[in-house]
Protein backbone atom coordinates (compact mmCIF):
# COMPACT_ATOMS: atom_id res chain seq x y z
CA UNK A 1 0.00 0.00 0.00
CA UNK A 2 1.30 3.40 -0.87
CA UNK A 3 -0.33 6.66 0.09
CA UNK A 4 0.30 9.71 -2.01
CA UNK A 5 2.45 12.30 -0.25
CA UNK A 6 -0.42 14.78 -0.53
CA UNK A 7 -2.56 12.62 1.76
CA UNK A 8 0.21 12.28 4.36
CA UNK A 9 0.97 16.00 4.09
CA UNK A 10 -2.67 16.89 4.69
CA UNK A 11 -2.74 14.58 7.72
CA UNK A 12 0.40 16.21 9.12
CA UNK A 13 -1.05 19.68 8.57
CA UNK A 14 -4.20 18.63 10.41
CA UNK A 15 -2.14 17.21 13.27
CA UNK A 16 -0.08 20.39 13.53
CA UNK A 17 -3.21 22.55 13.56
CA UNK A 18 -4.75 20.37 16.27
CA UNK A 19 -1.60 20.56 18.45
CA UNK A 20 -1.46 24.34 17.98
CA UNK A 21 -5.13 24.69 18.96
CA UNK A 22 -4.86 22.35 21.97
CA UNK A 23 -1.86 24.20 23.38
CA UNK A 24 -3.98 27.35 23.50
CA UNK A 25 -5.63 25.86 26.60
CA UNK A 26 -2.33 25.47 28.47
CA UNK A 27 -1.98 27.84 31.44
CA UNK A 28 0.55 30.67 31.43
CA UNK A 29 3.29 30.91 34.03
CA UNK A 30 3.12 34.28 35.77
CA UNK A 31 6.15 36.47 35.20
CA UNK A 32 7.58 34.45 32.30
CA UNK A 33 7.66 35.35 28.63
CA UNK A 34 7.11 31.73 27.61
CA UNK A 35 5.20 28.85 29.09
CA UNK A 36 4.29 25.22 28.55
CA UNK A 37 2.83 25.87 25.09
CA UNK A 38 6.15 26.98 23.54
CA UNK A 39 7.79 23.61 22.88
CA UNK A 40 4.68 21.87 21.47
CA UNK A 41 4.09 24.85 19.18
CA UNK A 42 7.68 24.73 17.93
CA UNK A 43 7.13 21.04 17.12
CA UNK A 44 3.76 21.82 15.51
CA UNK A 45 5.43 24.42 13.29
CA UNK A 46 8.04 21.90 12.14
CA UNK A 47 5.35 19.28 11.50
CA UNK A 48 3.31 21.84 9.53
CA UNK A 49 6.30 22.75 7.37
CA UNK A 50 7.00 19.08 6.62
CA UNK A 51 3.32 18.53 5.91
CA UNK A 52 3.22 21.46 3.49
CA UNK A 53 6.26 20.15 1.61
CA UNK A 54 4.71 16.68 1.36
CA UNK A 55 1.37 18.11 0.26
CA UNK A 56 2.93 20.18 -2.51
CA UNK A 57 5.14 17.32 -3.68
CA UNK A 58 2.20 14.92 -3.69
CA UNK A 59 0.02 17.27 -5.70
CA UNK A 60 2.85 17.81 -8.18
CA UNK A 61 3.27 14.04 -8.73
CA UNK A 62 -0.37 13.55 -9.80
CA UNK A 63 -0.17 9.94 -8.60
CA UNK A 64 -3.22 8.10 -7.24
CA UNK A 65 -3.98 8.91 -3.61
CA UNK A 66 -3.94 5.22 -2.65
CA UNK A 67 -2.14 2.42 -4.42
CA UNK A 68 -2.96 -1.09 -3.19
CA UNK A 69 -0.05 -3.46 -3.77
CA UNK A 70 -0.05 -7.24 -4.11
CA UNK A 71 1.20 -7.95 -0.58
CA UNK A 72 -2.04 -6.50 0.84
CA UNK A 73 -4.00 -9.33 -0.75
CA UNK A 74 -2.11 -11.91 1.33
CA UNK A 75 -3.97 -12.31 4.67
CA UNK A 76 -0.84 -13.33 6.60
CA UNK A 77 1.08 -10.24 5.54
CA UNK A 78 -1.91 -8.03 6.23
CA UNK A 79 -2.21 -9.41 9.78
CA UNK A 80 1.54 -8.90 10.24
CA UNK A 81 1.16 -5.31 9.06
CA UNK A 82 -1.67 -4.69 11.54
CA UNK A 83 -0.13 -6.64 14.46
CA UNK A 84 1.89 -3.80 16.00
CA UNK A 85 -0.86 -1.14 15.87
CA UNK A 86 -3.28 -3.79 17.12
CA UNK A 87 -0.99 -4.61 20.04
CA UNK A 88 -0.78 -0.91 20.82
CA UNK A 89 -4.57 -0.66 20.94
CA UNK A 90 -4.77 -3.75 23.17
CA UNK A 91 -2.26 -2.11 25.53
CA UNK A 92 -4.23 1.15 25.59
CA UNK A 93 -7.51 -0.57 26.44
CA UNK A 94 -6.28 -3.26 28.85
CA UNK A 95 -3.21 -1.88 30.62
CA UNK A 96 -5.11 -0.23 33.48
CA UNK A 97 -6.97 -3.43 34.37
CA UNK A 98 -4.21 -5.96 33.69
CA UNK A 99 -1.13 -3.88 34.51
CA UNK A 100 2.00 -2.95 32.58
CA UNK A 101 4.13 -6.00 33.32
CA UNK A 102 1.65 -8.76 32.38
CA UNK A 103 0.25 -7.00 29.30
CA UNK A 104 3.64 -5.87 28.00
CA UNK A 105 5.09 -9.36 28.45
CA UNK A 106 2.10 -11.02 26.75
CA UNK A 107 2.09 -8.58 23.83
CA UNK A 108 5.82 -8.80 23.25
CA UNK A 109 5.79 -12.58 23.46
CA UNK A 110 2.82 -12.76 21.10
CA UNK A 111 4.48 -10.45 18.58
CA UNK A 112 7.79 -12.31 18.77
CA UNK A 113 6.07 -15.65 18.18
CA UNK A 114 3.89 -14.24 15.38
CA UNK A 115 7.01 -12.99 13.60
CA UNK A 116 8.52 -16.49 13.94
CA UNK A 117 11.01 -16.03 16.74
CA UNK A 118 11.86 -19.28 18.49
CA UNK A 119 10.12 -19.68 21.86
CA UNK A 120 13.44 -20.33 23.62
CA UNK A 121 14.57 -16.86 22.50
CA UNK A 122 11.20 -15.07 22.65
CA UNK A 123 10.44 -15.90 26.30
CA UNK A 124 13.59 -14.46 27.93
CA UNK A 125 13.74 -11.49 25.56
CA UNK A 126 10.09 -10.56 26.22
CA UNK A 127 10.65 -10.89 29.98
CA UNK A 128 13.93 -8.95 29.92
CA UNK A 129 12.60 -6.12 27.77
CA UNK A 130 9.45 -5.85 29.90
CA UNK A 131 11.45 -5.65 33.12
CA UNK A 132 14.01 -3.23 31.64
CA UNK A 133 11.31 -0.88 30.37
CA UNK A 134 9.49 -1.09 33.72
CA UNK A 135 12.71 -0.38 35.61
CA UNK A 136 13.57 2.59 33.40
CA UNK A 137 10.18 4.27 33.38
CA UNK A 138 8.85 3.36 36.84
CA UNK A 139 12.17 3.36 38.69
CA UNK A 140 14.43 5.87 36.98
CA UNK A 141 11.93 8.28 35.40
CA UNK A 142 9.26 7.93 38.11
CA UNK A 143 6.49 7.44 35.54
CA UNK A 144 3.53 5.75 37.20
CA UNK A 145 2.87 2.62 35.14
CA UNK A 146 -0.41 0.74 35.65
CA UNK A 147 -0.11 -2.03 38.25
CA UNK A 148 -3.32 -3.91 37.51
CA UNK A 149 -3.22 -7.48 38.77
CA UNK A 150 0.13 -6.89 40.48
CA UNK A 151 -1.08 -3.99 42.65
CA UNK A 152 -0.62 -5.93 45.90
CA UNK A 153 2.90 -7.05 44.89
CA UNK A 154 4.36 -3.81 43.54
Amino acid sequence: MRLNDAVLGALLLGLAAWVWWMTGFFPDFPGQAYGPRLFPRILATGIALCGAVLLLRGLRERAPFLLVEDWMRDPTRLVSFLAVPGATLVYIFLSEQVGFIPIAFALLLGLFLWFRARAIVALPVAAGVTLAVHWFFAGMMRVPLPRGWLDAVL
